[in-house]
């Protein structure tokens, strides 16, 4: 296939500032991984989102909603909103938490316990060809940094290191020769 000004599709290295993006990076690698997913998962099937959701619930059945927040990434509106539709699909049913009355907890229904064993097998097979893009030596380490990037905390202070540029090759010649002759001469003797 013919490439197309723009394409940078198998450019690893063609040095632009895109290919040296991490959020550029990561949201493609993003689009990849729901491409995939919906492939496996089908027309009928839950959304990767959808699918955290109730693997998060059955993990941890009962668990508030602020609680699935934490565990799946999603943000609280989107979240709240998404249980509501799951909640409508049979998939979810809430109640008021026994411990804190201002608490919703969310548990899974027999329906939302089917869909999620159904959907178990279609997710392994999508996870199995994301990584299938990587060498197995890199599939590892790459699993370890997403999960350490999944559980960092965005409004952290980041700890990033400034270069001291380095002085081109003339600058450090010519600080050499500015150098005095004794000083030179003492380092020589020593």
């Amino acid at each position: 296939m013919a490439k197309t000004k723009g394409d940078t599709k198998g450019d690893k290295g063609n040095g632009g500032a895109l290919a040296r993006s991490p959020s550029h990076l990561l949201h493609r690698v993003l689009q990849l991984a729901l491409d995939i997913y919906a492939e496996e998962s089908g027309a009928g099937g839950v959304t990767q989102r959808q699918f955290a959701v109730l693997a998060a619930v059955a993990e941890n059945e009962g668990v508030t909603q602020t609680g699935l927040v934490r565990a799946t990434g999603i943000d609280r509106s989107t979240l709240a909103d998404m249980v509501a539709r799951m909640i409508t699909k049979g998939h979810l049913e809430r109640q008021r938490s026994d411990l804190d009355a201002r608490a919703n907890t969310v548990s899974l229904t027999s329906a939302g316990a089917a869909v999620l064993e159904e959907s178990r097998p279609k997710v392994a097979m999508a996870d199995a060809r994301i990584l299938a893009l990587l060498k197995p030596s890199k599939r590892e380490g790459f699993l370890e940094l997403l999960s350490d990037m999944a559980v960092s905390d965005v409004h952290a202070e980041p700890e990033v290191k400034a270069k001291k540029p380095k002085a081109p090759k003339a600058e450090k010649v010519a600080k050499k020769d500015k150098k005095p002759k004794k000083e030179k001469a003492a380092k020589k003797a020593a």
